[in-house]
């Protein structure tokens, strides 16, 4: 039978800063068709730490409302989460948001 071995708890994970800029604690990072949320600050090239779960406050698209429980992805173009499908995905929503909020509440996973 294949077993597994335990590394980390998973909250956290090592990330190399390839993405050509420095990243800044607290910035928006995506991973592959996730996103991760910086714990310190990167510099380009480095190694730094990403926060993979975890409830954070994220600009949001600010013409319509969100949901407990609905699904958000992350616009990296337009630099916020939306409702609209697409292939990074933040999470999900713990607090309603009404449509001119600017921000909203999202457990990342």
């Amino acid at each position: 039978m294949a077993k597994g071995i335990y590394i980390q708890k998973g909250e956290v994970i090592d990330f190399i800063n390839n993405t050509g800029a420095d990243i800044a604690y607290g910035d928006v990072v995506p991973i592959g068709s996730r996103i991760g949320i910086a714990a310190e600050n990167i510099a380009k090239g480095a190694t730094g730490s990403l926060n993979v779960t975890g409830v954070y406050e994220l600009p949001a698209q600010n013409d319509i409302t969100f949901n407990v429980g609905d699904e958000v992805y992350w616009d990296n173009t337009a630099g916020n989460v939306t409702k609209t499908a697409g292939t990074i995905r933040a999470g999900w929503v713990v607090e309603a948001k009404a449509q001119t909020e600017t921000t909203a509440k999202v457990k990342i996973n």
